[in-house]
C-alpha cells in the first residue's frame, strides 16, 4: 500500500480520533476527519484543535493549511476508514457500543470494492464481528469477511491504540500495534496500512484477540494500581506510612509496587476492565475486585477530607487538581473531579480548586459555590491543601511555600516534615 493518492476516513476527532488523523495526513495521505460535534469540525478546519495535546497544534495548523486534513460533519469516500469513537459505559457497568454502530452505519454508503475498515475504538470482545455483520447487511452489494467463502469486497480489522496524552503523538508511531483481523488476509491489509507511519511492530492476529489484548491491558494496569491502593488504605489503618513501605518494598529484586492515588481515571483504565467483567462476570472476580477497590479509593478520599474540613472549620480549603493525571486537560473518569464535586456538595463555598489546565471549572463545581483561584492564592491562605493531582507545578512546591497549611497529600509528591496529625483517625493528613 502506498500512502501516495491514499485517502483515509476517520470517523470521531476526539483524543485518538485526532492525532492520528494528523500524523497519517502528516505522511502524505489525503485525511477526511469526521466529527458529528459542529464546533469540534469548526474549531479543526480553522487549524485549531479542542483539546490539550504536546505538539498537536502545529502539526494539524499544518496538515489543514496544506489541505491534507479536511474536517467534515460526514463521512466521504475513502480507500481506509478507520472508526475512533468512545464506548462508554451505562449506570450499570455494561458497554455502549452504539457509537461505534452509528459510525458503521455512518460510512456504510461510502464503501467500495477493496475498501478496509479499521475499529480502533476500545471495544468488548466481538464488537468487530458486530461491525461486520452490520456492514454486510445494509451493503447486501458487496461481500464482507465470514459471510462470503470468497476472497471479500471489504476488509475489516481491529487495531486499538496504546498510547500515554501527553506523548500521543509519539507513542502513535514508535509503540508496536496489535493488528487484529476478521481473516488473516484483513489483518495483512491492516498491517500494511499501518507500518506507512508506524515505526513500531505490526503484529497480526485475530480481531477477537485483539480485543481482548486491549482490555487485558488496561485490566492488568488496574489491577496494580488496585494493590497499591488497598496497601495504602491498610497502612493508615494502622498508621504506617504507605509511601515509606512502597519505596522500602520496592528495594526488593523483585517488587514493583505501583503509587497509590484517589482512585484511577482516564477513559481506559477506569472502563475497560468493566468490558471482561460484563464478558465474563463469573470468571472475572479479581478485576471486578481491583475495580471496585479503586473506585472505592475516591469515597475514602472524601471521608477523610470532609473530616479534615470539620476538624479546622476555620480554614480556607484548596483542592489541588480535577483532571485523571498530571500535566493534562482531561477530565474523563477523574477521581480527583468526583472527590471535589462530591466536597462542593457538602461544602459549598468554603472549596476552591487550583487547576492549570482548565480554564473554566466544571457548571457542577460553580454551582455548589466552589471557585477557582491560582496556586499563590492557595499556598498564601495557610489553609487546608489536598493534593489530588502530581500536576508538575504542585511537585515544585516546597515544604516553605506552603506557610504551615494542614496538607492532604493523596499522591505522595511533598515530603513529610513531622507526623501527620490524627484528625478523626485521617492518618494521611500531615502539616507541612
Amino acid at each position: 500500500m502506498s500512502r501516495k493518492n491514499i485517502r483515509v476516513c476517520v470517523v470521531g476527532l476526539g483524543y485518538i480520533g485526532l492525532p492520528t488523523a494528523a500524523l497519517i495526513a502528516s505522511r502524505g495521505a489525503t485525511v477526511i476527519g469526521v466529527d458529528i460535534d459542529k464546533n469540534v469540525v469548526d474549531t479543526i478546519a480553522s487549524g485549531h484543535i479542542h483539546i490539550a495535546e504536546a505538539d498537536l497544534e502545529g502539526l494539524v495548523q499544518k496538515v489543514v493549511f496544506s489541505k491534507k486534513l479536511l474536517a467534515r460533519d460526514a463521512p466521504e469516500p475513502a480507500d481506509v476508514f478507520m472508526i475512533a469513537v468512545p464506548t462508554p459505559l451505562s449506570g450499570n457497568k455494561k458497554p455502549v457500543v452504539d457509537h461505534v454502530l452509528a459510525a458503521a452505519k455512518s460510512i456504510a454508503p461510502h464503501l467500495a470494492k477493496g475498501n478496509l475498515v479499521i475499529l480502533e475504538s476500545t471495544s468488548p470482545v466481538g464488537t468487530t464481528e458486530q461491525i461486520c455483520d452490520l456492514l454486510a447487511e445494509l451493503r447486501p452489494d458487496l461481500t464482507f469477511p465470514g459471510n462470503d467463502e470468497r476472497r471479500p469486497d471489504v476488509f475489516i480489522a481491529y487495531c486499538p491504540e496504546r498510547v500515554l496524552p501527553g506523548r500521543i503523538l509519539i507513542e502513535l508511531v514508535q509503540n508496536d500495534r496489535c493488528v487484529g483481523g476478521m481473516t488473516p488476509e484483513c489483518a495483512a491489509k491492516a498491517r500494511d496500512f499501518y507500518e506507512l507511519f508506524v515505526r513500531g511492530k505490526c503484529i497480526e492476529t485475530s480481531a477477537r484477540t485483539a480485543e481482548m489484548v486491549k482490555l487485558t491491558e488496561n485490566a492488568f494496569r488496574d489491577t496494580n494500581i488496585a494493590f497499591a491502593n488497598e496497601l495504602s488504605l491498610i497502612c493508615d489503618h494502622v498508621g504506617i506510612d504507605a509511601w515509606e513501605v512502597i519505596q522500602l518494598a520496592n528495594r526488593h529484586p523483585r517488587v514493583d509496587i505501583l503509587k497509590p492515588g484517589p482512585g484511577v481515571g482516564g477513559h481506559c483504565i477506569a472502563v475497560d476492565p468493566w468490558f471482561i467483567v460484563d464478558a465474563a462476570p463469573h470468571q472475572a472476580r479479581l478485576i471486578r475486585t481491583s475495580r471496585e477497590v479503586n473506585d472505592g479509593k475516591a469515597d475514602y478520599v472524601f471521608s477523610r477530607v470532609r473530616d479534615l474540613i470539620e476538624s479546622y472549620p476555620e480554614r480556607r480549603v484548596a483542592c489541588l487538581g480535577i483532571t485523571f493525571k498530571a500535566n493534562v486537560d482531561d477530565l474523563r473518569e477523574s477521581p480527583a473531579l468526583e472527590i471535589v464535586e462530591r466536597l462542593a456538595k457538602a461544602c459549598g463555598p468554603r472549596i476552591q480548586v487550583v487547576e492549570p489546565f482548565v480554564e473554566e471549572l466544571p457548571q457542577e463545581l460553580s454551582r455548589h459555590g466552589a471557585r477557582k483561584i491560582e496556586l499563590e492564592e492557595a499556598l498564601d491562605q495557610s489553609g487546608i491543601l489536598v493534593v489530588l493531582v502530581d500536576h508538575d507545578a504542585f511537585r515544585r512546591v516546597g515544604a516553605t511555600l506552603r506557610n504551615g497549611a494542614i496538607v492532604y497529600d493523596t499522591r505522595g509528591i511533598w515530603e513529610r516534615t513531622s507526623p501527620p496529625p490524627l484528625v478523626n483517625r485521617a492518618p494521611a493528613a500531615q502539616l507541612a
